[in-house]
C-alpha cells in the first residue's frame, strides 16, 4: 500500500534538492506517474564482471535500492527495461518490489510506450532514464527525461536532465530524490525515517 505524501511541501530538504533545478525540469518531474530505468550503466556502473566458470555479475548500488523503493512508497509506478537479458536483474527488481521488468529489448522507445499504455498513464507522465545509443527513442518519447554524466555527450543532450553523479554510484538516487522533491513527497520520509521499516531491502 502506497501512502499519501503529498502533504509535505516547502521542506527545507526538498528546497535544496531543487535549488538549481529549472523550473521547467521540476515541472516536468512533478508529472510523472511512471518513471523507467535502463540498467546497465545507469543501475550499475556499466562493468561486466565474468568469473572463471563464465558466470556473470554486476554491481548495484544500495542508496539507488533505497530511492526506488521511496519511489514505489510514494505512489509512483518504477519499471526496467533492459537490451540484456538474464537473471540477475529480475533478481533484484523482485528484491526491491519492481514487478515490470522488461528485458531483453531493442527497440525501448516502442517498449516504453507500450508499458505506459499498459499502465494506464501518458508519456508526458512518464519519465525515463538511459545512458546510451538504445535509449534514445525512449528519451525522446519521455515526458521526462534524464541520463547520467558518463553517457556521450550525443546521448545526454536528449536528457531534460543529468545527474551529477554516475551511473551505479547514486545517480538514480539523485533522480529519485528529484521526482519526490517536485512533487512535494520527499519530505514526508524524512519526517519518518522508518517508514520502510526494520531491516528495508536496498
Amino acid at each position: 500500500m502506497t501512502m499519501n505524501l503529498s502533504a509535505s511541501v516547502n521542506h527545507p530538504a526538498e528546497a535544496l534538492v531543487l535549488a538549481r533545478i529549472p523550473a521547467i525540469v521540476r515541472e516536468r518531474a512533478a508529472a510523472v506517474r511512471l518513471m523507467v530505468f535502463d540498467v546497465d550503466g545507469v543501475l550499475t556502473d556499466g562493468s561486466l564482471y565474468y568469473g572463471e566458470g563464465g558466470e556473470l555479475q554486476k554491481r548495484f548500488n544500495a542508496l539507488d535500492g533505497h530511492g526506488l523503493k521511496l519511489l514505489m512508497e510514494g505512489g509512483l509506478k518504477v519499471a526496467l527495461i533492459t537490451g540484456r537479458s538474464g537473471p540477475i536483474v529480475a533478481r533484484r527488481a523482485a528484491e526491491l518490489g519492481i514487478a515490470e521488468v522488461i528485458q531483453g529489448v531493442r527497440d525501448k522507445g516502442a517498449a516504453l510506450t507500450e508499458l505506459a499504455q499498459r499502465c494506464g498513464v501518458q508519456l508526458n507522465q512518464t519519465g525515463y532514464m538511459g545512458d546510451d545509443i538504445i535509449d534514445l527513442p525512449a528519451l525522446q518519447r519521455a515526458g521526462f527525461a534524464a541520463s547520467v554524466p558518463n553517457a556521450p555527450g550525443y546521448v545526454s543532450q536528449a536528457a531534460h536532465w543529468v545527474s551529477t553523479l554516475p551511473g551505479g554510484s547514486g545517480a538514480v538516487r539523485e533522480c529519485c530524490d528529484l521526482l519526490l522533491a517536485s512533487q512535494g513527497r520527499l519530505g514526508a520520509f524524512l519526517a519518518a525515517p522508518g517508514l520502510l521499516g526494520p531491516g528495508a531491502i536496498q
